[in-house]
Parts: structure tokens; sequence; C-alpha cells
């Protein structure tokens, strides 16, 4: 192969790769290919997260690149199969494994699942009685009577509990989210579904509000910016008729809905980043906010060409990395082009490859290196 002519990047902390499924694992081969090895001289901790090898491992390959992680504290994650009855059957797996963003957040501590809870499904099969109980460990803990304590039940029944540690680690965790805001010069808005009816998220709101009164408003009020708390009908509709210029912290169900809706508004969900910063302040794991575009690896399979948007992936490398990466205005996918030319034709947009050729080409142009 022809020389390059400049030095390759050396990257001194090794960096753990999550591997993904479909047509994201296609863009995600080609990206290491064209976008990463040629420029960066990079040690990488490789763990695939496919499902046939998470099916092959019982899902211990999740675990492991975890910990993994939290040894070298970057992960770059490409998009995943999350199984239902259909996959079972597709890939005759063992089992309808979960998504394994669900043991990496868990194991990381990161920031999707602010409150530190955790979820225990169970399926019970005939009538009884549930009881939710207590148990304390010293015995000057005081008795309180919950309403609603036990229930009785003959029908299917779904039970959600919630569990939060009000600890130095939660605020902590806010101080680390205040900060980011602090960093970016821009107003917070924290939203929250109706806090009169449900006292766990009103203790959150407390809180949040008490380590902005005491660690952060001055440094706010200093720079033009501040805090205000929203509730969900609320703060939708001024997301809806504002021009931006915010940060719009939710808890984790509440953001992945209304990230997707804000995305959509701007272009496809391949221009949107996706970044778990865990507590430490240091260990990170950046991904694409998409799938694993099954519609579009279903064309690749026949042979047939596709134009996948491979933005969100190339910045989870760049995240994970820290290195800027920048794209020419003048390059095009039909999914953004359709929006400029409707009906598009064949010339007016790239397909999947040709385009991470542009970005290539213009990372060379970047760096002042040769083709």
């Amino acid at each position: 192969s022809e020389k390059m002519a400049f030095e390759k990047i050396k990257v001194a902390n090794p960096v753990v790769e999550m591997d993904g499924d479909e047509m994201t694992r296609v863009l995600w081969k080609s990206i290491k290919d064209k976008l990463i090895f040629p420029f960066l001289e990079l040690d990488i901790k490789y763990f695939d997260l496919g499902l046939p090898n998470r099916d092959a491992t019982d899902d211990k390959v999740t675990i492991e690149s975890v910990e993994d992680t939290l040894k070298y504290n970057v992960a770059i994650k490409c998009a995943t199969i999350t199984p239902d009855e259909a996959r079972m059957r597709e890939f005759n797996l063992k089992h309808m494994w979960k998504s394994p963003n669900g043991p990496i957040r868990n194991i990381l501590n990161g920031t999707f699942h602010l409150y530190h809870n955790r979820a225990t499904d169970t399926v019970i099969k005939g009538p009884g009685k549930l009881k939710l109980v207590f148990g304390a460990n010293t015995c000057d803990v005081q008795k309180e009577k919950m309403k609603g304590q036990s229930w009785r039940f003959s029908t299917l029944l779904v039970l959600e509990a919630w569990l939060c540690p009000c600890t130095t680690l939660m605020s902590l965790r806010l101080q680390i989210l205040l900060w980011n805001v602090e960093v970016t010069f821009y107003p917070s808005h924290l939203l929250i579904v109706d806090l009169m009816l449900i006292p766990f998220l009103k203790r959150f709101k407390h809180t949040f509000q008490e380590v902005y009164e005491t660690n952060w408003k001055s440094k706010f009020e200093a720079t033009g910016i501040w805090y205000e708390h929203r509730l969900i009908d609320d703060m939708i509709a001024y997301a809806l008729t504002s021009e931006g210029g915010y940060v719009w912290t939710c808890k984790n169900c509440d953001g992945d809905m209304q990230s997707d809706f804000l995305a959509q508004g701007f272009g496809p969900l391949g221009l949107m980043t996706s970044v778990l910063m865990c507590p430490d302040g240091k260990t990170v794991e950046a991904e694409a906010a998409h799938g694993t575009v099954t519609r579009h690896y279903r064309v690749h399979q026949k042979g047939g060409e596709t134009s996948t948007n491979s933005i969100a992936s190339v910045f989870a490398w760049s995240r994970g990395l820290a290195h800027g990466l920048y794209w020419s205005r003048g390059v095009w996918e039909d999914d953004q082009g359709s929006c400029t030319y409707n009906p598009w034709t064949q010339g007016q947009y790239l397909n999947t490859e040709e385009f991470i050729d542009a970005v290539v080409s213009e990372l060379r142009a970047k760096l002042g290196c040769s083709a």
C-alpha cells in the first residue's frame, strides 16, 4: 500500500470496542478500516457484542467488555439487537437476551440510570398476595406503615417499585451533570412528570434544587445562565416553540422518547450522538443513538446498494477518542438529500461507502496528508 505522508497519531490509552449487529456492523468495519486504523496507532480491546456471539457466550462477553471499560475508562459501542420472539427464531437463540445496554449502564453506574435504580422482572402465574417489605438493619429505625403495602390479585398485575438512595453519590452525579451544563453556558431545564403523583420524583427534584442552590447558583448567575424545573407537558410545549440554546435534563425513559422526537425535527436519528458519562468523571461509553438499521441490512444481504447514514457511528468513535471529526457541507446522503431534492436521483447523494470515503478525504485534507 502507498506510504502515508504523515506519522500515525499515537493513542496511549487502550480503547474498548464493542462490536454490534446488522447494517451498523457493516458501517463499523468500514469506519475502522478507512477512518481509524490508517490514522491512529491504537490498542483496541475488542469484544463482539453481536447477537450470535452473545448467545454463544451466554452473554458473558457483555460483562467482560464492561469490566475492561472500567479498567481503561473508554468504550466505543456499535448498535446491537435487542431480541424479541421473531429474533429468537431468526437466530435460533438459547435465551431471549435483554439489551446489553442494561448491564453496561448498571455496572458502569452511568448517568442514564441517574437514580442508581435497578429493575427485576418476574411473571406470576396464579392468584395470591404481593407484599413490599422493608427490613431495617438497626432496631432504632421507626417502623412506618405504607399505604397499599400488600396487594391481593386474581388477574394479571403489574407492580413497579422505585428505590432512590439519596446519598453523597447522587449529589456527586448531579454536580457532574451541572458542571457539564456550566461548561456549555446554556441555561438548564430539568424535566419530571407530575410530582403530585410520585413522591420519588419529588424527592429527586428537591435534591437537584438543593445541590444547585448550594453549589451552582452563583456560578450560573455569573455567566448569565440559570436552572429551572418544568413539568413534562410544559417542557415539551416549550421545546416545540423554542429555538434551542438550552440543556434539557430528563430521566432515562423520558429522555429516550423526547430525544427521538427532537432529533427527528432536525433530520434523521443518524445525526444524534449518545455518550454515557460515569460518576467517576473519567469513564465514558460512546455510541450511536439509533438501532441496527435492519431495513437497509436486508437490502445489503441481497447485494443491493444502500445509503445508510454513518455520521452517528463516526462520531461515536470521535467522541470516544476525543478527536474532532468534520465533514464537508457538500456531501449528502439520500435521507439528507431528500429534504432538498424530492424526488432525488442517483448523483444527488452518496451511497454508504461513498459517504465514508468522502469523510476520509475531508480528514486527509484536515491532517494535510496525501491520498
